[in-house]
């Protein structure tokens, strides 16, 4: 496929317009961007026209153009935004960043569609309204209010500024995640003698000693450096955690907490205009702010959100404050100077140092027996148990952005193909973004299928930033990886097992985003699970198991300073409403005042002065979880309730495990946005949610009793 060369005119050769069943990672570069987007807009706007002119309230006439209008743009952007998050480059972000305003114009044109806005009131208030399927009354639902949302009634001035609104927003979200990526590549902290990097683990050391021959040390060596400690994910961690140093706990630490907070890089006059816009927005569409805008389209109210945060937070304070005693005490008797005034560098250290002393266990020392391969292996055969489906590897039936990327294909019992995923593990500092997420490629769909008669498979893509080989040992993971490959895969179950043949309501398209982490979160407790953690945990060189005593001390250590972590991302998830709710942009409080104000009932120990951690919180300045951060809260409680029903039928029982299973996979697996999340919960757990189960695996219930 010649699709790079010079000669061919450029629009027909562009790798982005194709017809694949797979897109052309491979090829697609930052010069396709501008004119492949340029030329799909215009042919998007061309069919626009023509379905406004023909639109009838009817499922042919309206929804299915519509699908494909909207699934081709989802797709075509999805493939360009993915490759900017796992391959950056200068030429990329401007390319994206030339064509953004013409894409965003585009979605509001067609989101302010009084036409189509008109033929779906249409079809909701005609006769045959009550005999159309859960999943089409969703859909009509839900275009309707997005449609509202998007500011489809809303006439000359105001629509104007609506859509300035939204085109400024767009290009600050991008701006803030540039500036956070740029600061975390940025900040290089050059170790030229061992005695300064004590303590930190032979993984971290192999990392540090690669990230420094690939900024040109080309001799450096695990065991003699130079080392070169980073702020990306795996690097920051291990520094925190096991440094024995403490001046270059506190360098790394204070760097980390004002990433993105001084210089050209500075996010703090984006945060305020961005909640600015978004407060100005929320008024345009008559809500008094902007968390009302959120929640319109999520499960729960403002109230109920803060409710749930309320009721963890005070199950959690006593908790916390009695782990940092805990590590105070320890520090003291370890003869620790900095015990009597522990800062935010010395916690992860003593904590880590303590729970090695409790629970004898030594993450560093696990690795060995978590290799990333074995984990794959053990994680498709509980998919296999749970589910009934079969993984298998597909490598080089569909091109890759990168060669360590791993392509898999799901099969259902029969044999028959009916996902399929990629899988990218490893950090790449230099070009990809840190974190770990899951996306859709394509989504199942009738409408798109390309033969006509069965429909279109869907296509993942699982994402994670874990320590990558490092000389001829294979990726060995700490526990928490593990954990995370086990929640990506949660995500990715919930978009390959759909049986939704709408697209625009199958895999994770239109469920409520504080459902969304459901079936993630879910994964994640199998972990803790004795068959399928010891099928996993198998030394990468002899191939011994786990031994029995480590994995019992593994659930013991589970609710280790469970209180202090829940209390974080409760600090998280209240400064998000907080700033969405009752900030006064330009008014007395700064932002960060309302962060410190926020961190008083929720963080034992206050945050520096100059923390600006809210200048690195791409979440909600940058992602999709602006006053939705609560979501991974309100979602951990349905998981956590979900996973008790296995609990309740028993985890030793096979036979119970896997009628469990099916059960989940035909509700909340196979339904996705098809049906409304608290019907679909109901459906698979007999009731409706409750907090027990969470606080109950977090060691928290007797605090709330």
């Amino acid at each position: 496929m010649a699709a790079t060369s010079a000669v061919e005119s450029p629009i027909e050769a562009n790798p982005l317009l194709l017809d694949f069943e797979f897109p052309p990672f491979d090829v697609i570069e930052a010069k396709h961007v501008s004119p492949g987007i340029r030329a799909l807009l215009k042919k998007l706007e061309d069919d626009l026209v023509e379905l406004e002119r023909q639109v009838e309230p009817s499922w042919p006439k309206l929804v299915e153009p519509l699908e494909k209008i909207v699934d081709r743009l989802t797709v075509v952007w999805g493939i360009v935004n993915h490759l900017k998050a796992v391959k950056d480059s200068p030429e990329l972000r401007s390319a994206i960043e030339e064509v953004q305003p013409e894409k965003v114009k585009f979605q509001l044109r067609l989101g302010q569609s009084k036409a189509i806005y008109n033929a779906f009131k249409a079809i909701q208030e005609s006769p045959g309204w009550q005999s159309l399927s859960d999943a089409r009354k969703r859909i009509v639902e839900s275009q309707l209010k997005e449609a509202i949302l998007s500011g489809v009634s809303l006439e000359d001035d105001e629509r104007d500024q609506f859509n300035k609104i939204e085109q400024e927003l767009q290009r600050l979200s991008q701006k803030f995640d540039e500036n956070v990526l740029d600061a975390t590549k940025k900040f290089e902290k050059l170790i030229m003698d061992k005695k300064e990097i004590e303590g930190l683990p032979a993984t971290a050391l192999g990392m540090a000693a690669q990230t420094a021959v690939s900024k040109g040390y080309e001799n450096a060596t695990a065991e003699n450096g130079p080392w070169i400690i980073t702020l990306d994910g795996p690097s920051f961690m291990s520094t925190m955690q096991h440094a024995r140093n403490r001046s270059l706990r506190e360098e790394v630490y204070r760097a980390y907490v004002t990433r993105a907070s001084n210089g050209d890089l500075d996010n703090t006059a984006i945060i305020e205009q961005i909640l600015k816009l978004r407060l100005e927005k929320a008024k345009l569409l008559n809500y008094n702010n902007y968390a009302e805008v959120s929640m319109a389209t999520k499960m729960a109210t403002v109230e109920k959100a803060e409710e749930l945060l309320e009721t963890l937070r005070s199950a959690s304070w006593n908790a916390s404050v009695q782990d940092m005693n805990d590590i105070r005490s320890f520090a003291t008797s370890q003869g620790a100077v900095e015990a009597d005034d522990l800062s935010h560098w010395d916690v992860n250290f003593w904590s880590e140092r303590l729970r090695e002393s409790k629970f004898d266990i030594n993450e560093e020392e696990l690795r060995p027996f978590f290799s990333l391969q074995k984990i794959m292996d053990g994680l498709f055969n509980l998919a296999n148990t749970l589910f009934g489906i079969e993984v298998e590897a597909a490598d080089g039936l569909a091109p890759v952005w990168n060669n360590d990327v791993r392509f898999y294909r799901v099969k259902d019992s029969s044999g028959s193909p009916i996902a399929y995923f990629y899988f990218d593990p490893y950090t790449r500092p230099s070009e990809k973004k840190g974190g770990a997420w899951m996306d859709e490629v394509v989504g199942r769909s009738r409408v798109l299928s390309c033969d006509g008669s069965s429909v279109r498979l869907p296509v993942a893509h699982m994402v994670c930033n874990q320590s990558p080989p490092v000389g001829n040992k294979p990726s060995l993971m700490t526990f928490r990886e593990v954990e995370t490959v086990f929640h990506e895969f949660g995500h990715a179950l919930q978009h390959m097992l759909t049986k939704e043949d709408e697209g625009l309501v199958s895999g994770i398209r239109g469920i409520e985003w504080d459902a969304v982490e459901l079936p993630s979160q879910f994964m994640e407790n199998w972990c803790y699970h004795r068959d399928t953690l010891m099928g996993i945990a198998k030394h990468y060189e002899t191939g011994e198991s786990l031994p029995e005593e480590v994995y019992l001390k593994l659930l013991k250590a589970r609710t280790f300073r469970a209180g202090s972590l829940s209390l974080r991302q409760l600090r998280f998830a209240n400064l998000d409403l907080e700033l969405h709710t009752k900030y006064v942009p330009g008014g007395s409080e700064s932002i960060y005042d309302i962060d410190r104000r926020v961190s008083e009932r929720t963080q034992v120990i206050p945050p520096l002065p100059e923390d600006r951690f809210l200048c690195g919180f791409s979440h909600i300045f940058a992602g999709g979880y602006a006053a939705g951060y609560y979501s991974y809260k309100w979602a951990e409680v349905l998981s956590a309730d979900a996973f008790s029903a296995f609990e309740d039928a028993g985890l030793d029982d096979s036979k119970a495990v896997k009628e469990t299973g099916h059960k989940f996979r035909e509700t909340i697996l196979a339904l996705g946005g098809g049906k409304a999340p608290l019907e679909v919960f109901v459906e698979f757990r007999g009731r409706e949610p409750s907090p027990e189960a969470l606080l109950r695996h977090n060691g928290l219930l007797s605090a709330t009793a």
